[in-house]
């Protein structure tokens, strides 16, 4: 339903998008996570028809976004993160008009309001004038106005910004909700979202795409030897103990007189918990912890993007900037 192949997007003095290609498939919510700066805004604003591309094609629901602009907007349902609404309508009237706008007509555009209502958690408010909302009712209504005409695309800029708890629970359960049966670009700065809501994850630096894949892909991909870490009460002789384990390659021992802890490189793959906690009990050691280390989403994205560091292990071989080049 999204699709882009080698978008790149300059401006006079910078690069803001460089030779990018990515695909959302209908059913599928992917979350698009990079640094201020990085691109993001360019290429959504590419997608929705806001900036011509200067190279590569851009296509939502099948229609370029150059050359069949009005199709493959009309097919499209965009909430910016700062979007405009008019403080002078009621929430009803204002969705009522912007399914107008959209094409709907006769008799579907109540019906097509009344289920955006109900979808965005308005109906305490529906009746009233947008300026007396709270920012997180403006925001529900702005994401209603997105998805009133039923499009099978959905690009959201950070949807949740400005609500409650209670109110990001429900949005993303509305976001999941329309992911099946619409494609959804989602961007997003909080990264737990992404973890509650998203198939698959897209990270862009400096205008490429540096890491693609599901969370748990990208977690495996950078996660490296895999770490145990245990601890057990009083001085114990662990390393001695520990270090013939299976898939166990590095032990290192930290002692004193209360708690002894070590640390366990393994082999990929391997996971000596169980050995550990067998060791433990056949020599009457009393276990206080006992913990394998993951990457975090954060962890990942922290990684991809620290520009001292270069992810060669997981970014496409493209992903290296031109010489000379300004990326943004």
């Amino acid at each position: 339903m999204i699709e882009v192949e080698n978008l790149t997007k300059r401006y006079s003095t910078q690069v803001a998008v460089s030779d990018v290609s990515f695909s959302v498939a209908q059913g599928e919510i992917v979350g698009f996570l990079g640094p201020n700066g990085a691109g993001k805004t360019t290429a959504m604003r590419v997608l929705t028809g806001f900036l011509p591309p200067t190279a590569g094609t851009a296509r939502v629901a099948g229609f370029d976004v150059v050359t069949q602009s009005e199709r493959a907007r009309a097919s499209l349902g965009y909430l910016p993160e700062s979007a405009a609404l008019y403080p002078e309508m009621r929430v009803r009237e204002y969705l009522s008009y912007r399914a107008r706008l959209e094409g709907v007509t006769g008799q579907d555009v109540a019906r097509r309001v009344g289920e955006a209502i109900e979808s965005c958690l308005l109906e305490e408010v529906a009746n009233r004038r947008v300026e007396n909302l709270s920012k997180g009712f403006r925001q529900r209504t702005a994401l209603a106005g997105a998805l009133v005409h039923r499009p099978p695309v959905l690009i959201l800029d950070e949807p949740t910004v400005g609500l409650d708890p209670g109110q990001i629970i429900r949005i993303r359960e509305t976001i999941r909700s329309l992911g099946r049966e619409r494609a959804v670009l989602l961007s997003t700065h909080i990264l737990p979202e992404v973890d509650a809501v998203c198939d698959r994850v897209l990270i862009i630096d400096r205008g490429r795409i540096v890491a693609e894949g599901t969370v748990s892909e990208l977690e495996n991909r950078l996660a490296g030897a895999p770490v145990v870490r245990a601890a057990f009460a009083g001085r114990v002789d662990a390393s001695a103990a520990l270090q013939g384990l299976p898939g166990v390659t590095a032990v290192a021992e930290e002692s004193g007189d209360e708690e002894t802890r070590v640390r366990l490189e393994c082999e990929a793959g391997a996971d000596p918990r169980e050995e550990v906690f067998r060791t433990a009990v056949s020599r009457g050691w009393v276990l206080r912890e006992l913990t394998r280390e993951a990457l975090s989403l954060e962890d990942v994205f922290v990684r991809l993007t620290r520009h001292e560091e270069t992810p060669a292990a997981i970014a496409p071989a493209s992903s290296e900037p031109e010489p000379g080049e300004v990326v943004s």
